[in-house]
């Protein structure tokens, strides 16, 4: 059980009540009716401009939905979902009997309330809500593995009302179903998608040496391309505007953070959008 990391940084929330599917099916980003006992979504809750507020996974149980989402914001996530259910019969609970764990490889664990293949990127692996396991390790190897994969993730990358879908690729990565019906902040988001020009994106930068610190900025000569997000080895991700990339690299300026040497790596899922 040695590959199973305990995330420390996230918490649940337990869902529970005859209108639970109707609820969330108004008000995120992501499909409700594709969430079964064998598979997870993705989603996300917006600002009216379209601005992430949470994202979180759910994971349904027989009785109840589970949110799994970043620690620091479960609690004012709690409060903003009690001030959307109005009369529906909904209650939305802290979970604190399990935690969340993750592993490159199936999670095969007694008593677990859900397992899952991550729905983002099948390389990420799979996902448990569970104990934590006595042998499992600290969360820096599943970090290492989403910024190999180019999956920004909220509280390293972003916080609340930073960023649209579009900046943290969560469009590409399954967190939004544009069909789907109405959902807080659908106007923007809709938009942004339809007119097809998106300019800003998350994507990797490969350092020669050590990494810039995050919240760098990324330059190339006067220009300023974006910054530096959070890190692994000689790898981060970093939030940059794409059309200047292209003008340095038309250009042949070299790209630096804090005046150190990079490359950027367009994530895979992202070079076939």
């Amino acid at each position: 059980m040695s590959n199973i990391e305990f995330i420390e940084s996230r918490s649940i929330l337990r869902i529970e009540g005859d209108d639970r599917h109707s609820f969330l099916q108004g008000i995120i980003t992501q499909d409700i009716e594709q969430l079964s006992p064998e598979r997870a979504i993705t989603s996300a809750l917006l600002t009216p401009q379209g601005k992430i507020l949470a994202d979180f996974f759910l994971i349904e149980s027989s009785d109840a939905i589970f949110l799994d989402c970043h620690a620091d914001i479960v609690e004012a996530l709690s409060k903003r979902l009690s001030m959307y259910k109005l009369r529906a019969k909904v209650s939305i609970t802290p979970f604190d009997q399990c935690a969340t764990l993750a592993s490159p490889h199936p999670i095969d664990l007694d008593g677990a309330v859900a397992v899952f293949q991550d729905p983002r990127h099948d390389d990420l692996g799979w996902r448990a809500i569970a104990k934590p396991h006595k042998e499992s390790v600290p969360e820096h190897t599943y970090h290492a593995r989403r910024i190999t994969c180019g999956v920004p993730e909220f509280g390293y990358d972003y916080s609340a009302d930073e960023k649209f879908l579009t900046d943290i690729n969560a469009d590409v990565l399954n967190a939004v179903n544009y069909k789907k019906g109405c959902f807080i902040g659908q106007e923007v988001t809709s938009r942004m998608k339809r007119k097809g020009d998106i300019r800003k994106r998350s994507i990797i930068a490969k350092f020669a040496d050590a990494v810039a610190p995050t919240g760098t900025a990324v330059t190339a000569g006067s220009s300023t391309l974006g910054e530096i997000m959070s890190q692994s080895g000689d790898q981060a991700l970093a939030f940059i505007r794409l059309d200047r990339w292209e003008k340095a690299k038309l250009d042949q300026v070299p790209i630096l953070a804090d005046g150190k040497s990079l490359q950027f790596r367009v994530p895979n899922y992202l070079e076939h959008d």
